[in-house]
Formats: C-alpha cells, sequence, structure tokens
C-alpha cells in the first residue's frame, strides 16, 4: 500500500471532544444505512480511561440489553468498546441522530446502573476472557455517564 488515508475517527480532535453521545459516521450498504454511534463514557486525554474489568462488563451487559430489546433488537448490529478504552461504538441500522438514540441509551445505562445477578455471557464456556468482569465499577460508570445524559448540552451530543 502506497498511502494509507486516515480513517473518520482518527480526524476527530480528541482534545476537543467531551463526554456524550455522537453520530461518528452513516453507512449505505444497498438500500440500507446504519449510523454508528460514539458513546464517549470519558473526556479523551482529560481523565482516566475505565479499567478494563469494567468495560468487559459493560459490553456484555449493553450488548445483551440492546439484543433483547423489544423495540431495538432487530435494529442492532453492534455494541462494543473502543480501544482507547474511553467508551462504546453502537451501530443501528438506519439513518439516525443523537437524539433519536438517547432515550435507547439513557435506558441501557439504567439497566446496568441497576443490575444484579451473574453477567450474561461470564462462563468459560461463553467468553474467552470471562473471569475480568466488575460489575460494582460498571454500574459506577454507567450512573456517572447517564448523568452526563440527563440534561445533554449541545456538546454531548454533537461533535466539535
Amino acid at each position: 500500500m502506497d498511502k494509507m488515508e486516515k480513517i473518520a475517527s482518527f480526524r476527530m480532535d480528541h482534545l476537543r471532544l467531551k463526554r456524550g453521545v455522537f453520530v461518528s459516521r452513516r453507512d449505505r450498504f444497498g438500500e440500507t444505512i446504519l449510523t454508528t454511534f460514539d458513546l464517549r463514557f470519558k473526556e479523551p486525554n482529560n481523565e482516566p480511561v475505565m479499567d478494563q474489568p469494567a468495560l468487559h462488563t459493560i459490553e456484555h451487559l449493553g450488548a445483551t440489553f440492546l439484543r433483547s430489546h423489544k423495540e431495538w433488537a432487530a435494529r442492532t448490529v453492534y455494541f462494543g468498546p473502543m480501544g482507547c478504552r474511553t467508551g462504546f461504538y453502537a451501530i443501528f441500522q438506519g439513518s439516525l441522530s443523537s437524539q433519536e438514540i438517547l432515550p435507547l441509551i439513557r435506558d441501557m445505562l439504567d439497566f446496568i446502573a441497576s443490575f444484579n445477578g451473574p453477567i450474561p455471557g461470564a462462563a468459560p464456556v461463553e467468553c474467552g476472557n470471562w473471569l475480568e468482569q466488575n460489575l460494582n465499577m460498571a454500574r459506577w460508570e454507567a450512573r456517572r455517564f447517564a448523568e452526563v445524559l440527563k440534561n445533554p448540552k449541545q456538546e454531548n451530543l454533537n461533535y466539535p
């Protein structure tokens, strides 16, 4: 390869990025449009990232919630962590806005913050790193991010 283009997420100014729910991109596959959301739990480069066990637990609980949701299960394509551990990507079918997805994300955070019991998929037969979970920290991170989304400002819903 001669020269590779920078991908969209690397062109974002992470020094100006705040915590929030942002449309990262929209992609068309035939007649289908997919919207990728950046669920930015942490302000990049300004606060500590999530610890791996909490991130892993949020991944398990968030994916379970979205793929089991009465209205959104069929439109949920993906939910998973960012490598930088500052948040998650969620991909849904449809051309969607941050405002449209906000109620779903709030419900997901409430689910995680109040979850009790065995973590879905946290067994050796179901997960390649099943022991690395931290439900208490996952709950804390969900509550903390939910506070940002209670009354979001423009900086929490639109990339700067």
